[in-house]
């Protein structure tokens, strides 16, 4: 399979391609939680918990400008921001949860030593 260029970089295969879009400590927790409903900036820092202020705004921005999230800013005084899932964002939840479906049978082979 010939490389794919994609926004400046090359990836061998789709599976390096997908990595690099969902891949990471924060983004996948970042879709997961927006699965449910829309989440407001604040709210979705306090749920994850230590990521810094600088990681979440940049992993927000990346799956914004990847198309798998949406942000809607409010004209209000403070501003309001909320994060939604795209169209594509939506597709991505069940790969996700077959990650974390693995993540548990994985985690309780530990649980039992």
């Amino acid at each position: 399979m010939p490389k794919f260029e994609f926004r400046g970089k090359s990836f061998n295969n789709p599976v390096e391609l997908a990595l690099d879009i969902i891949g990471g400590k924060w983004k996948m927790p970042i879709l997961w939680r927006l699965k449910d409903k829309i989440w407001r900036y604040g709210e979705l820092k306090r749920s994850i918990g230590n990521v810094t202020h600088k990681m979440l705004a940049q992993q927000l921005k990346e799956l914004e400008n990847d198309g798998l999230i949406k942000r809607k800013v409010y004209p209000t005084v403070p501003p309001k921001v909320e994060y939604s899932l795209t169209a594509e964002g939506k597709k991505v939840i069940p790969v996700i949860k077959k990650i974390r479906d693995w993540g548990i049978k994985y985690q309780s082979k530990f649980e039992k030593l």
